[in-house]
């Protein structure tokens, strides 16, 4: 087996590596690796392929790492999911909503509801503003418009 396919197994466990860690480094191992296979390729030795593996390494560590998290960490906007998504939009009710409970829909989805507050309640038909969600239960307040 030639040292390069060794380089190039190596590059491959990096990469699958870096799934698992997500963090960016084993992934600048596996182009290390792709370096040392190039000088395998070349024909020249072990010291040089393990001198090719660690220049190019680090060299991706110090100047191609920071670049790419800072693309990954800072240019990613937050993402609401699961049910935060329905936070902040209205419904309809349903089934007259208090503080203890009630129905209401969005789109075609039927939740069950309160009020945000005591003493506040909602009749059918009224227009509502999903304000939190715990569990399956919307908690809703006036609409305001």
């Amino acid at each position: 087996m030639g040292a390069w396919l060794l380089w190039l197994i190596a590059g491959g466990l990096f990469a699958a590596g870096e799934l698992a860690s997500l963090d960016l480094v084993l992934l600048m191992f596996a182009g290390g690796a792709l370096g040392g296979m190039t000088v395998a390729l070349l024909g020249l030795g072990v010291a040089i392929q393990i001198a090719a593996f660690v220049v190019v390494s680090v060299g991706l560590m110090v100047l191609i790492r920071p670049i790419a998290k800072r693309h990954l960490v800072d240019r990613t906007p937050l993402q609401i999911d699961g049910a935060d998504v329905y936070v902040g939009r209205t419904a309809i009710v349903t089934e007259r909503v208090d503080h203890r409970d009630g129905r209401i829909t969005m789109g075609a989805d039927v939740w069950s509801a309160r009020s945000e507050y005591e003493g506040q309640a909602f009749d059918v038909g009224e227009k509502v503003r999903i304000m939190e969600i715990k569990g399956a239960t919307a908690i809703v307040a006036d609409a305001l418009e």
